[in-house]
C-alpha cells in the first residue's frame, strides 16, 4: 500500500463518516438528508462572504431544547463552524 492509497482511503472514510452524521442529524430533525445538506451548503455560502471557514470540520446538529415560554421541547439547530480567517472589506467579493 502506497502513500497515495493511505490518503485516498482516509479521505473516503471521512466522506462516509460525514454522510452518516448528516443522515443521523436529518433523522433527528425529521427532514431528509438532502434538506440537511442544502442547509449546510447555504450556511457555508452565507458565512463565507465574511470569513474563511473550515468546511471539513463544520458540524451541524439538531437537538431538542426547552422552549422559552416553557411549552415543551422544540428542535434547535446548533452549528460548530471553525473560522480560519475573517475577511476585511467588501463581503460581496
Amino acid at each position: 500500500m502506497g502513500l497515495f492509497d493511505f490518503f485516498s482511503k482516509n479521505k473516503s472514510g471521512n466522506v462516509a463518516k460525514d454522510r452518516l452524521k448528516l443522515l443521523l442529524v436529518s433523522d433527528r430533525a425529521n427532514c431528509s438528508p438532502e434538506m440537511m445538506e442544502a442547509i449546510k451548503n447555504d450556511i457555508i455560502k452565507v458565512i463565507s462572504k465574511y470569513m474563511d471557514v473550515d468546511t471539513e470540520a463544520l458540524d451541524i446538529q439538531i437537538t431538542q431544547t426547552e422552549s422559552e415560554g416553557g411549552h415543551g421541547a422544540v428542535p434547535a439547530l446548533f452549528a460548530n463552524i471553525p473560522i480560519k480567517d475573517i475577511k476585511n472589506g467588501n463581503p460581496n467579493r
